[in-house]
């Protein structure tokens, strides 16, 4: 399973800027590497958040499939809120702090 980071280039701080995550369990990219399948897909959803989707730029990482990590395949695309409430929540399960 392959997981994409999106990131926007911000000029002004000189860094780029998340805004969100795909993720890709198909092995087949249709010819593609990683960076230009991921990227394409990027434009395809976040493209309408930015005015130059050429300022766009993905970061991929492959990820071992366990037990704890199939809460990920449910959904594909997580934006920045979704994940950090997902962060916490996890941290929550890890500390013993259900509610």
């Amino acid at each position: 399973m392959v997981v994409y980071k999106v990131f926007y280039k911000n000029y002004e701080l000189k860094r780029g800027e998340l805004m969100g995550m795909l993720i890709e369990r198909r092995k087949d990219l249709r010819g593609l590497t990683q960076i230009e399948s991921g990227l394409r897909w990027a434009r395809l959803i976040f493209g309408q958040m930015v005015k130059d989707k050429k300022a766009m730029f993905v970061v991929p990482n492959e990820l071992k499939l366990e037990t704890n990590t199939k809460w990920l395949m449910e959904k594909g695309i997580f934006t920045k809120e979704e994940l950090l409430g997902m962060v916490k929540l996890v941290d929550q399960e890890i500390r013993g702090e259900r509610k």
